[in-house]
């Protein structure tokens, strides 16, 4: 009974995305179990290697909804939104806009820790592109992921910065003679696909610093820029 239920959640899912959960066989659906369970959980098989295949599934897929969205953007320009649509940021919000929560299974450790969910909530995400790879291929994810992109698209586009904190960071910080900023980064994990795979920490000028992580280099420097930039405007709030 638990199995013809969890078979069912599956299905609702699978309809969710936007797909035909009737044509579903069990290998499928073992996929998609897959790609919702969570190493915490102590099951398997977990999410590790869906979520390795989901990652240059995305990337390949944005590429495509970019080229045909935006035809006329430059490929700098290209690359540059790419990066903010296949973020963990926007991993961890496609998570939220589909209550991933619903049907993934992770450990008890993992479910009490807020701070942890932003974190499986994009590697679940990412997982489950994989999985919906491998189950109906490249035009089922562009189908499910479209709309997400074209509004995170719209929205990155419309700031002026592009989404690009360490731009608007050095732009405020040499509008007010503060130099530029100063970055470091190590890799503080060698495993693929983890988003605190490497720590930054930018320092301003007299006392200003803040930290980030990211899967990447330029993952971790921006969202240590983000956060500092979030300290700037807090703190201009508070003296407003």
């Amino acid at each position: 009974m638990q199995e013809a239920n969890r078979d069912q959640q599956l299905r609702s899912l699978w309809n969710e995305l936007g797909n035909h959960p009737e044509r579903l066989q069990r290998e499928e659906l073992d996929c998609l179990n897959e790609a919702l369970t969570h190493t915490s959980s102590g099951l398997h098989p977990h999410h590790e290697q869906l979520e390795f295949l989901g990652d240059a599934v995305l990337r390949l897929a944005a590429s495509e909804f970019i080229a045909v969205a935006y035809p006329q953007m430059p490929v700098g320009e290209r690359s540059s939104l790419r990066a903010q649509l296949v973020s963990d940021r926007w991993l961890t919000q496609l998570g939220e806009a589909i209550t991933i929560e619903q049907w993934w299974r992770i450990g008890p450790k993992a479910s009490g820790d807020p701070t942890a969910a932003a974190t499986i909530r994009a590697e679940l995400s990412e997982a489950l592109i994989g999985a919906v790879y491998r189950i109906a291929g490249l035009q089922a994810v562009q189908t499910w992921l479209s709309p997400h992109w074209q509004r995170s698209a719209e929205a990155v586009l419309a700031d002026p910065h592009r989404g690009n904190s360490k731009s608007a960071l050095q732009e405020w910080s040499q509008g007010q003679g503060l130099g530029l900023p100063r970055y470091a980064c190590s890799e503080i994990s060698q495993r693929h696909g983890d988003p605190k795979r490497f720590q930054a920490s930018v320092t301003l000028s007299p006392d200003l610093a803040a930290d980030g992580w990211g899967r990447s280099r330029r993952e971790a420097e921006q969202q240590a820029a983000e956060a500092l930039m979030a300290q700037l405007k807090a703190s201009s709030s508070g003296r407003a």
